[in-house]
């Protein structure tokens, strides 16, 4: 394919000869991104992997660069590129030095992200380099500082890669707020959206600029080849590890050139890793990746994936985005991968090139999972995305953001409000909303403006807000972001004042449950827990057979919307079974015949008695976090009705709750009424220990609370006793608090997901089908199984075997 003679006016020679000599072509999208930017234009692009998005990305900004010539004039940063991985911004670097350093252009181009060492960053500071790839927590802190205006001022364009994993989150309303304050510093700055997977692209691009509607859609690729393993050891009931397929799982890395084996949570990548190198007799290089490890073997391991190196990495979300490794040629997804968008980012992995298929294969843990796998797998087909909701801009990051400007300049009310209201996420927010947000940070609102400490904002004479001293400053800086996740000691070897070699991060909690002495898994090695010091866990290693596996709970993701209309309706299309392994479709007909299947829009309630417990048992297929509530609500209601509810069970397709007496004589249309999110949901709220959590984690981002200070960290008991503290006072003494209404948004949105819930109970009304049952269905067994869990101490494996079997011959015979 020729270059096209308009390209001749378009891209310069040195450009049209890299292409060339590559035996490339000019794509239409990369092309066309380089005509919006000479219009000096916003632009969403939308573009397959492997289709060169974030070259078209910043093609502009390298020819523009290049025009310009050998920098002799005062050093001024031209092109801000930002990601929601360290990692991706590592590798970007890496991917976008090689045309530079090929064509010789006079172009300097360097990462900053939370790994970058202190001198390179004042370096950074003090002499910007023409590119700079970063983080949205960077680009807040760049507009926390002294100068941040003079910094920017000569700011030509912002990259945004992966849009569709940042825009909605509490990290998009930062980075949308971040925008915002560029564009006051730049005027004339192009903002550019990136990604290969936006549902809506019309709403990302509204959220990325006010200033027209531009997107620009890539040609597709090639379809990917996607399979779902069926394990010969048969599909299980139950479970979350796939340990049942692991064999099957190592011969196909064998067989593959480079594998990422990818999971959900780090505990499932430590337990796959396990395993792996268990069966591992042919002593493949095969690498462990998560958020956990240190960064110094995370990019190790990284590095050794770049020189080809390694035969497979089992990873979490750390490398979900826009990694380039040529030599991958197979993604594994171990377990559901929980969402359409989230497995078309990890399918793109493999075979990063446009016109080639990527192959992956699914791993399904149980026969639930094997549902929505191929419910998976159909809507990639169909390139039905799934993204997140609409969203309001938090008024937590808002304050945080206040807090930056304010550390950064003097700034007038209504010049910063005019200003925050061009962030998409803001736009709607009121006067009055926005004064409370000033107030708030400038006394910490009305029951806490008399303590000395909650003042950082003062207004002056010349009725300008600032920072109340460098002090208070200094500390916001050192704690800007809106990621909260639980407090973590560093996992050391031994050695004078913290001077032994880190290992890792793990949650403060999990060493709690230890003694010194105890072993544990951890970066892939057995240690030996010796006790902790200060904020570091010391270790020594162990050569400990059996040790203790860390629980770690990670990012559990819910089982997206659009997954859960399909997984209901291939239960109600017998046609569509076919497409299923034999054991599962066995178990289809059995729930069939013992009881019924889940309509596409009802709802299926099944009440049985085992033992002494009574059970009620329904299959929303709505999520965890809906589930979850739901049975909290529905445990309540049950309290009431007199039944004696004992406890209660949630995953993402269904929900149990047990109790004392029968519960087929209820009326479960009452019990399932829309209602239950009024007083029911407020009554339980107040009584929640997730409002607490869910404080605590806005008073961390407003800056309410702070966990780094000069010279030491609070620890998370700390945090927790000082947050409960305000929490408390605040609900005697300040019920209409920022916080405390932040804090219930939280809540509703994010442990809770009322929305969805909402969604459910008006999908349902007078759609609830009972089945009365004299025994358990099966569907129910895999729930049974999940309480069994929970067994008392010294119940052996044997016997929890011997338990799981009974339950499902009760349910088959």
């Amino acid at each position: 394919m020729n270059i096209r003679e308009h390209d001749h006016d378009l891209i310069p020679p040195r450009f049209r000869d890299w292409f060339a000599e590559r035996g490339w072509a000019v794509r239409a999208h990369q092309r066309e991104m380089i005509e919006k930017a000479k219009a000096g234009v916003d632009v969403l692009l939308v573009a397959p992997t492997g289709g060169g998005k974030t070259l078209a990305g910043f093609l502009p900004s390298l020819i523009d660069l290049a025009e310009r010539g050998p920098r002799n004039g005062p050093k001024a940063l031209h092109t801000l590129y930002i990601s929601p991985l360290k990692a991706l911004a590592v590798d970007v670097e890496r991917n976008l030095l090689t045309p530079v350093r090929e064509m010789g252009l006079p172009i300097v181009v360097e990462s900053r992200t939370g790994d970058t060492g202190q001198a390179r960053r004042q370096r950074q500071k003090n002499l910007p380099p023409d590119i700079l790839l970063t983080t949205p927590e960077q680009l807040a802190l760049f507009c926390a500082w002294e100068g941040a205006r003079d910094y920017f001022e000569n700011l030509r364009c912002v990259v945004i890669d992966e849009i569709h994993a940042i825009h909605g989150s509490k990290r998009g309303d930062l980075l949308s707020l971040g925008l915002a304050r560029l564009r006051s510093f730049s005027p004339n700055l192009r903002c550019v959206g990136l990604s290969a997977t936006v549902d809506d692209p019309a709403r990302v691009r509204r959220w990325l600029s006010d200033r027209g509607n531009d997107i620009v859609l890539g040609r597709a690729g090639a379809p990917p080849q996607l399979e779902v393993l069926l394990s010969e050891n048969r599909v299980p009931w139950a479970g979350h590890t796939a340990q049942h397929a692991m064999a099957e799982v190592y011969e196909t890395i064998k067989a593959a050139r480079t594998a990422l084996v990818f999971v959900n949570t780090r505990w499932q990548a430590e337990f796959a890793f396990q395993e792996l190198w268990r069966l591992n007799d042919d002593n493949l290089p095969i690498a462990l990746h998560h958020g956990s490890l240190s960064a110094e073997q995370r990019r190790r391991v990284e590095a050794m994936m770049g020189r080809g190196e390694l035969r497979a990495v089992v990873c979490t979300s750390t490398l979900d985005l826009g990694i380039d490794w040529g030599a991958v040629d197979l993604v594994i997804q171990l377990a559901a991968p929980k969402g359409s968008s989230r497995l078309v980012q990890r399918i793109g992995r493999a075979n990063h090139r446009l016109d080639e298929s990527s192959r992956a294969v699914l791993v399904p843990a149980s026969r639930f999972e094997m549902l929505e796998c191929q419910a998976a797998v159909e809507a990639v087909a169909e390139n039905a995305l799934d993204g997140d909701p609409p969203r309001t801009g938090a008024r937590d990051v808002l304050a945080q953001h206040v807090m930056g400007c304010g550390c950064s300049e003097p700034f007038d009310l209504e010049a910063l409000y005019a200003e925050v209201t061009r962030a998409a996420p803001y736009a709607d927010l009121s006067w009055e909303a926005w004064e409370q947000v000033v107030d708030f940070v400038s006394t910490g609102g009305y029951a806490l403006k008399t303590y000395d400490r909650f003042r950082r904002l003062i207004r002056g004479q010349d009725g300008l807000w600032r920072v109340r001293n460098e002090e208070t400053a200094r500390r916001h800086r050192m704690n800007v972001g809106v990621i909260v996740t639980a407090q973590t000691l560093n996992i050391r070897l031994p050695g004078r004042r913290g001077s032994g070699r880190m290992i890792g991060q793990a949650e403060e909690w999990y060493f709690e449950q230890l003694s010194p002495g105890d072993s544990f898994l951890f970066a892939g090695q057995v240690w030996r827990f010796e006790g902790v010091e200060g904020t570091d866990a010391i270790v020594t290693r162990s050569n400990d057979t059996e040790p203790k596996v860390p629980s770690w709970g990670g990012s559990k993701f819910p089982l997206s919307t659009y997954l859960a209309k399909r997984v209901r309706r291939m239960m109600s299309d017998e046609a569509a079974w076919s497409r299923l392994p034999r054991d599962v479709c066995e178990w289809l007909f059995a729930q069939k015949d013992h009881s019924s299947l889940p309509g596409e829009d009802d709802l299926l309630v099944e009440t049985f008695t085992r033992g002494k417990r009574h059970f009620l048992v329904c299959y929303p297929f709505e999520g965890r976090l809906a589930h979850t509530t739901l049975a909290m609500l529905v445990t309540r209601r049950l309290d009431r009705a007199g039944v004696g509810p004992i406890g209660y069970l949630a995953n993402d397709y269904a929900l149990c709750v047990w109790a004392m007496r029968p519960m087929d004589g209820l009326d479960f249309d009452a019990l399932f009424q829309q209602d239950m999110l009024g007083d029911d949901l407020e009554a339980w709220l107040d009584e929640s220990f997730m409002m607490k959590r869910a404080f605590k984690e806005c008073a961390l981002i407003a800056g309410l609370i702070e966990r780094r200070m000069p010279g030491h960290e609070k620890n998370s008991r700390q945090v927790t006793f000082s947050a409960d503290l305000i929490y408390d006072t605040l609900r005697r003494h300040d019920p209409g608090h920022l916080l405390l209404s932040c804090a219930r948004e939280d809540a509703a949105r994010g442990l809770l997901d009322v929305a969805r819930l909402g969604e459910l109970l008006a999908r349902i009304s007078g759609r609830i089908r009972v089945e009365r049952l004299a025994r358990l269905s099966p569907f129910a067994v895999p729930l049974l199984m999940e309480i069994g869990k929970e067994r008392a101490p010294g119940t052996s494996a044997a016997d929890m075997m011997l338990e799981d079997a009974a339950l499902i011959d009760e349910a088959m015979s």
